[in-house]
């Protein structure tokens, strides 16, 4: 199983395309420099556990922010919408494993599943477990992780039984150590599935003009319904979540292809390429020019490390 960056790709339902893994061994190790690119809004089916190796980032996750240093890790629970940024200019990489609950879980009538898994995938107040060494239990699955991390990187004989016996232990400690969660409101299980819907609107729209009414409608919402939804599930309104993933999505561009800059704003959703750049420089902090400029110095030295 190769080490591979996560560089999410997600369908039209916001859940990711990208296969965890396969069919006979359901788990995937990443690593993202997230100082490049961020990791977008997302959902999957798998769990997640996370670890920052270097720097300072901001999960997002179930409604919450929570920040991260380096050695700081977090567990993220089946089907819950999560992104991941970096905090501030420095450098900031992860280190992640993305699992099927059935690798560690088996048939669904085993114990591992029914007093283990289950519990925890039905603990709907469990969507995210930040983790820290201070703690003990959580830095057992902190180790845990890392060795399973570790062992998916190097691919030795048998390396297989290693990560799964890894993500064995990250289960039992969560589930010997975290205090259950009381369940989501109605509320709240109904504003998961809607902002869901408005994420697939928007990831298949973002070329196009949007407005609020836009968005609301794609999940039959009125605007104030629809921004209060933004609000409380992934702390922005619709509009800024829109600016947001075209300059990602343009950002991705700059850096992998050769289109014109003005090309690339026009297909991002720009259509003046004053706001296109003013907003670039906003969440990037560079102009589109400089952007690509330093995506191409980064590739050089690449380049030039792996040949030497």
């Amino acid at each position: 199983m190769a080490l591979s960056p996560c560089g999410a790709k997600i369908d039209s339902q916001g859940r990711e395309l990208i296969s965890h893994g396969t069919a006979s061994f359901p788990a995937a190790c990443y690593y993202d420099d997230l100082s490049r690119e961020e990791v977008p809004w997302h959902w999957h089916e798998e769990m997640e556990a996370a670890l920052v190796a270097k720097g300072r980032a901001v999960f997002a996750a179930g409604g919450k922010s929570y920040p991260l240093e380096t050695g700081q890790g977090i567990f993220v629970n089946s089907g819950v919408v999560h992104g991941v940024q970096a905090e501030g200019t420095g450098e900031c990489r992860l280190h992640s494993i993305v699992f099927h609950p059935r690798l560690v879980g088996g048939s669904l009538d085993s114990v591992f599943w029914q007093d283990y898994i289950r519990p925890l995938l039905e603990d709907g107040g469990t969507k995210a477990v930040i983790l820290e060494e201070e703690i003990p239990w959580q830095k057992d699955v902190l180790t845990a992780l890392e060795d399973a991390w570790q062992a998916c990187v190097q691919e030795g004989p048998g390396y297989e039984f290693q990560v799964r016996e890894g993500l064995s232990r990250i289960v039992y400690f969560l589930a010997a150590g975290r205090a259950p969660q009381s369940r989501p409101s109605a509320k709240d299980l109904r504003d998961g599935e809607r902002i869901k819907i408005m994420l697939q609107y928007i990831q298949e729209h973002f070329g196009e003009h949007l407005t609020m009414e836009d968005v609301a409608a794609s999940a039959s919402l009125s605007p104030s319904e629809c921004l209060r939804c933004f609000h409380s599930t992934i702390g922005s309104t619709p509009i800024q979540y829109v600016k947001h993933y075209r300059i990602q999505r343009a950002a991705r561009l700059l850096a992998g292809s050769h289109m014109k800059i003005v090309d690339i704003g026009t297909e991002c959703g720009f259509q003046e390429m004053s706001y296109f750049a003013r907003a670039f420089r906003e969440i990037k902090g560079c102009t589109p020019s400089q952007y690509r400029k330093k995506a191409e110095e980064s590739r050089r030295k690449e380049t030039h490390a792996d040949a030497e």
